[in-house]
């Protein structure tokens, strides 16, 4: 065993772990991260869950499957003819496979250009001492490392059904959800959020029966209702078959597949027979291995690190980031608070604005918001402008033949602040960040109303629901 002595140590390489190694490098620190992840050939594979089995895989069979389903069903609008389609799962996996490799290399890349030193293994608290912090690490070789400051980055894991444990071959969590070997005939999923969501659009598209079990009684309870509303009639018009307000009874996993027994919003009792099951009802911090109780790391109820607004823990110098504390699981926001908390080890004042945080669920349509809903500024009583636009009268939206959805402004009545902006349609995941940079700078509607959107462009959308704050829209 060997020691090693580093101003900084991170554990865990996923968004938020290996943006933090990287801007502590930055800014003069001898920085260490650990992780654990490996690939087919047991190497590294940097970039947590996201790189590996969330975002960015996701992403992958979302495009591919997009693809698949444009050629099957839109490009006839456009003069074009495809004769004996045909689908090749081991490839669309395989070239998902090849862009998760891309972004683990990249990370491993990024790690040498800013002279971040990298230990491949599972990381945990050993001590605390006068050089600060021991932690081991457990990989082909086991090493002791010592920071005097250390990030913990250790995410999150998918939450289990209760009984029905994931066994990733008829019960999937995400990561078996991203491997499925063939198109099943029936799939079912428990839990309407972004996964299941996103999961049930990739294998409906490429042609398994999908029906959404979801025990809230609304759809997208933390989506504005409006857009929500839109989407849930974008998806239903998909045949993507949606359940709301069911209670999930037994599940049972055999041979032929998943039998799920449930009750139905109007408390009749329902069981469906699937071939596979993915289970999207959230995730837990993941703490499990750490060590936290050997230097006394305060964790909360749910297994969370306890942090205060600056991301710093109950032990000096021992911060944490990410899904591992409180707050919105979302890669970007982990990345945020890794570059904020490098920034404040170092002096300086590093800068997380949870109110500015954007949102996406990477459908079709897509959905995408940042600020509060219409439901959440009537609860606080705040008084408020509205305008909405739809894609429908969108010139660019006609073109590419995607005119579902629209986008929202809500302002303040008085001083036309932008409190928030909700959009569901093509692409809205890239229009959002106009959004957020107006509402990082207090702009107001009319700001977005008088800047120039190029034409034809979805960007005009945003500049015409700006507009209609004010009941003044061009175009509709």
């Amino acid at each position: 065993m060997s020691e090693k002595q580093f101003d900084v140590v991170v554990i865990g390489g996923g968004p938020g772990g290996y943006v933090a190694a990287i801007r502590a490098a930055q800014l003069g620190f001898n920085v260490a991260c650990i992780d654990e992840w490996k690939n087919a050939k047991g190497g590294p594979a940097l970039g947590g869950t996201c790189t590996n089995i969330g975002c960015i895989p996701s992403k992958a069979l979302l495009q591919s499957s997009e693809h698949y389903e444009h050629a099957g069903h839109s490009f006839a609008d456009h003069g074009i003819k495809v004769e004996g389609l045909g689908l090749d799962v081991a490839k669309m996996l395989s070239r998902k496979d090849t862009v998760v490799k891309q972004n683990n290399d990249g990370i491993v890349y990024l790690f040498k250009k800013n002279k971040v030193a990298f230990f491949h293994g599972r990381g945990s608290f050993v001590k605390a001492s006068d050089a600060g912090y021991e932690i081991k690490v457990e990989g082909a070789a086991e090493e002791s490392i010592t920071a005097k400051q250390v990030i913990v980055a250790t995410g999150s894991n998918a939450r289990p059904l209760p009984g029905a444990p994931f066994d990733e071959e008829n019960i999937l969590s995400n990561d078996g959800a991203l491997r499925i070997g063939a198109v099943p005939k029936k799939l079912a999923l428990i839990g309407s959020g972004v996964i299941g969501l996103e999961m049930g659009s990739v294998w409906r598209r490429l042609g398994a029966e999908v029906t959404v079990l979801e025990a809230l009684p609304t759809f997208l309870g933390a989506v504005d209702e409006q857009i929500a509303k839109e989407a849930l009639k974008a998806f239903t018009k998909q045949n993507l078959k949606i359940e709301l307000g069911v209670k999930v009874g037994e599940v049972k996993s055999g041979k032929k597949g998943v039998s799920i027994a449930y009750t139905d919003a109007k408390g009749g009792a329902q069981s469906l027979e699937v071939d596979k099951l993915i289970v999207s009802i959230g995730r837990v911090p993941n703490t499990i291995g750490l060590n936290a109780e050997a230097v006394g790391l305060k964790l909360d109820e749910r297994g969370a690190i306890e942090v205060d607004e600056e991301c710093r823990t109950s032990l000096p110098g021992v911060w944490a980031i990410g899904d591992v504390v409180r707050g919105p699981m979302l890669a970007h926001k982990a990345e945020e608070e890794g570059v904020a908390v490098a920034e404040r080890m170092a002096g300086q004042h590093g800068h997380v604005n949870f109110n500015t945080i954007p949102w996406v669920i990477y459908t079709s349509p897509e959905i995408a918001w940042v600020g509060q809903t219409e439901q959440q500024l009537k609860a606080s009583g705040r008084a408020y402008k509205a305008g909405t636009f739809p894609f429908l009268a969108n010139g660019r939206a006609r073109a590419l033949g995607d005119t579902t959805g629209m986008v929202k402004f809500l302002a303040d009545a008085a001083t036309d602040e932008i409190l928030g902006v909700h959009m569901v349609g093509p692409m809205v995941s890239e229009l959002i960040s106009e959004a957020v940079v107006a509402m990082e700078f207090k702009a107001s509607a009319e700001d977005i109303a008088r800047i120039c959107h190029a034409h034809p462009s979805l960007s005009e959308a945003t500049k015409e629901a700006a507009l209609a704050v004010d009941k003044r829209t061009l175009n509709f």
